[in-house]
């Protein structure tokens, strides 16, 4: 992102929350203590402390229904949520207020286009996710939800539709069940989807039967996140191109900060369109930047917490540790079985390791974490670029 570009970013940001400040009393404590004209770039949102999707729940429990997200009274949206967690949601009034009509536009999708829409349409928002973006470009949709493949497939065989929408292998399914019956479903041309993997096989079946297979990244609080899209010369471009009206950072997992471009970490999305706006919303997927406006896509979850001799390790704690330590670069907690207990060793890259600091840092492993643990330094970027704080290697049966 060129810095003429992150400016305008910026200055709408700032011009969007001094209005959001007063109206979602969950944005307004994010904000304390934060000089809005001092937010000029992605290194200045650290300073904004982040809401984890991990413990949504729990504070919806305590403060309903929202946890104060909102920025408008619960009747005053058009739908209300029950997704799993569990966790509540809303759906503004107005076009598109998911931001999924770019995910359908560059998968191929126009108007009159009729799509056949497979996401539930029961309490979560997914379908309505889809069914607003195809709306927005002026297609036609056919509320068809996951299950009842046979009453699908008459509609398919009766309505033609064009194009698909939903989660990559139920579409298999239903091509695969519409050969078996003899429905004719021909018609289907192309699809986004979503809401599970998109293995290179599955991707490759699908279009060697004549289905253009694009993918979005989707949640049920934040919309459309980021999607696949061509090149100039019509080919896939790597990658997913994050949405326009979202603002995504990739943070080190149980901290806040920026890594570096290329290195995996948690995904953190920004998301202000609307009344049910989300700053520095912790999404808990793992995932890294591939330049300023591409992410590599779903990458695992960052929710890395272990049970380790009967103590929940948390990967914010071993932030917390590196935090203690500044001359330690990257760091990783394994665990391990050993002698049939459990053992854990802290990981830590260092260039060059002082006499003591390894006492040090356990002497700090055991504040922290309330357990004792072996230190073992390694090499500047020997440690993995997987996203991992804790890597539990335990057998699991």
């Amino acid at each position: 992102m060129n810095s003429s570009a992150s400016g305008e970013i910026f200055a709408r940001l700032r011009e969007r929350l001094s209005v959001l400040r007063s109206r979602s009393p969950a944005i307004h404590r994010q904000l304390e203590g934060v000089d809005l004209a001092a937010l000029r770039g992605p290194d200045d949102l650290a300073r904004i402390p982040l809401i984890r999707k991990s413990n949504l729940s729990e504070r919806q429990r305590a403060e309903p229904p929202f946890a104060g997200l909102a920025a408008k009274a619960p009747g005053k949206f058009k739908r209300l949520f029950l997704s799993p967690g569990p966790i509540f949601e809303a759906e503004d009034v107005g076009a598109d207020p998911f931001g999924a009509a770019s995910a359908f536009r560059a998968a191929g999708f126009v108007a009159g286009d009729v799509v056949l829409n497979c996401f539930s349409y029961h309490l979560t928002p997914g379908a309505f996710i889809m069914e607003s973006g195809a709306h927005a470009l002026g297609c036609a949709v056919i509320p068809a939800g996951p299950g009842n493949t046979e009453q699908t497939l008459q509609a398919v065989a009766q309505l033609r539709p064009t194009a698909y929408a939903g989660p990559p292998d139920f579409l298999k399914i239903l091509l695969d069940k519409a050969d078996a019956a003899g429905f004719d479903a021909s018609s289907i041309r192309k699809a986004l989807v979503s809401g599970a993997a998109l293995p290179p096989s599955l991707r490759a079946e699908l279009e060697a039967r004549r289905v253009k297979t694009r993918q979005a990244y989707a949640t049920a609080e934040l919309g459309v996140i980021a999607y696949e899209s061509e090149g100039a010369n019509g080919a896939l471009a790597p990658g997913l191109e994050v949405n326009a009206d979202v603002l995504v950072e990739v943070v080190r997992p149980g901290g806040g900060d920026p890594v570096a471009l290329g290195a995996v970490g948690e995904v953190v999305v920004t998301a202000l369109r609307g009344d049910f706006p989300l700053l520095r919303y912790a999404t808990g997927d793992l995932s890294a930047f591939l330049d300023t406006r591409r992410i590599l896509g779903w990458m695992g979850r960052a929710d890395q917490t272990a049970k380790i001799k009967g103590m929940f390790v948390h990967p914010e704690e071993i932030v917390e540790i590196g935090k203690r330590h500044p001359e330690l670069g990257a760091l990783r907690l394994v665990v391990r079985r050993e002698g049939e207990q459990d053992a854990m060793t802290l990981r830590a890259e260092v260039a060059n390791p002082r006499a003591g600091l390894a006492e040090e840092v356990a002497a700090s492993v055991q504040v922290v974490t309330k357990l004792r643990g072996d230190v073992e330094f390694v090499a500047l970027g020997a440690l993995p670029n997987d996203g991992k704080t804790i890597a539990d290697e335990r057998p699991v049966a």
